[in-house]
């Protein structure tokens, strides 16, 4: 049983730059919500015991989102009045962990972790014994993200960012996944020797692992494949890749209850949906908000459910757009019908 206590960082302070948007980029949503709600609810579902969320840019909007979210979020809000980087965004929350014994730290643009993976790596970090543990994934192609510099016996010896690495650091296709657990006091008294000598000017978090091996501590890694789980969003093209990842994962825990789906991958099911055993539904389909379907009912390509119940053998026709409604055991609603 883990006595440690554990303080986990979310870094939401970023512009995104890249998603060519007015809007910050943790608010941008995919699946039902936007990616940080994501983000703290996978880390709500594990051993943590305190949750801060570093907050610069358009910061009145993100604290304003999560104070409205129907889940409760119980944080501390950290203010990072100028972006200079990932390692100044973390010593920006060193107060909010000061009761803690080891920080996580991840960042809000981080849709698809699961639960499973963090808390893996939190009792792989624990039974290590380690001052610091870093996840890492493999890429066929890793341009843009920090290499792992390992030793020839594996061990971590630093991360080097895209603009700063050479040639031969550029072909490692192993690459740093931004997530790390580390020891409280040696977190912080490293970050105040971090200094800003790089191609970006800023405080690179990553620097911590360097100092680490400097100091003959063992830097442990994390290796977690498949790598889209851990990978952030950067633009549009991202994330419209994370909302269909996480739409197929729900479509099969639904399919897994007894559901038949008949071009899964484009059909799009709320998360507060109930869809009883022997349903068929079809290509296109869309159920939302908080309907519940019944056993043995039939939904046809095309059709947009939202907020209804659906009696048990119910057949709606193609293309059918039902909201606020009930339909009653083996009633059929025609194609094409529309019920605001």
């Amino acid at each position: 049983m883990n006595t440690l206590n554990i303080s986990a960082v979310i870094l939401a302070a970023g512009k995104g730059t890249r998603m060519k948007s007015d809007k910050a980029k943790v608010l941008h949503t995919l699946f039902f919500k936007p990616m940080l709600h994501h983000v703290l609810d996978t880390v709500s579902a594990t051993d943590v015991d305190g949750l801060a969320v570093v907050v610069g840019h358009q910061r009145e909007q993100v604290l304003a989102s999560l104070a409205e979210a129907p889940v409760s979020y119980t944080f501390t809000p950290v203010v990072q009045e100028e972006q200079l980087g990932t390692g100044h965004a973390v010593l920006c929350a060193e107060s909010a962990c000061a009761s803690s014994d080891l920080v996580m730290i991840l960042c809000g643009d981080t849709p698809l972790i699961c639960p499973e993976t963090l808390q893996a790596m939190i009792d792989q970090h624990l039974a290590s014994k380690t001052i610091l543990s870093l996840m890492t994934t493999v890429l066929d192609n890793p341009f843009g993200y920090g290499r792992i510099v390992t030793t020839p016996e594996g061990g971590v010896v630093e991360i080097v960012e895209q603009k700063d690495a050479s040639i031969e650091q550029q072909a490692i296709q192993e690459i740093n996944a931004g997530i790390y657990l580390v020891d409280r006091e040696f977190l912080f008294s490293s970050l105040q020797q971090v200094g800003t000598d790089n191609s970006q000017g800023e405080v690179y978090l990553t620097d911590i692992v360097s100092i680490a091996t400097e100091q003959g501590h063992r830097v442990e890694k994390f290796v977690h494949r498949p790598a889209i789980d851990v990978l952030g969003v950067n633009s549009r093209v991202e994330l419209a890749q994370a909302h269909n990842e996480l739409q197929m994962r729900h479509n099969q825990e639904v399919m897994l209850t007894g559901v038949s789906m008949y071009g899964s991958e484009s059909i799009l099911i709320g998360p507060d949906c109930q869809i009883g055993q022997d349903t068929v539904l079809h290509a296109g389909v869309q159920i939302t908000g908080a309907s519940l379907i019944g056993k043995e009912v039939k939904i046809a390509s095309g059709a947009v459910i939202h907020n209804c119940q659906l009696g048990a053998g119910a057949v709606i026709g193609a293309h059918a757009v039902l909201s606020n409604c009930t339909i009653g055991e083996g009633k059929h609603v025609p194609p094409l019908t529309h019920r605001p």
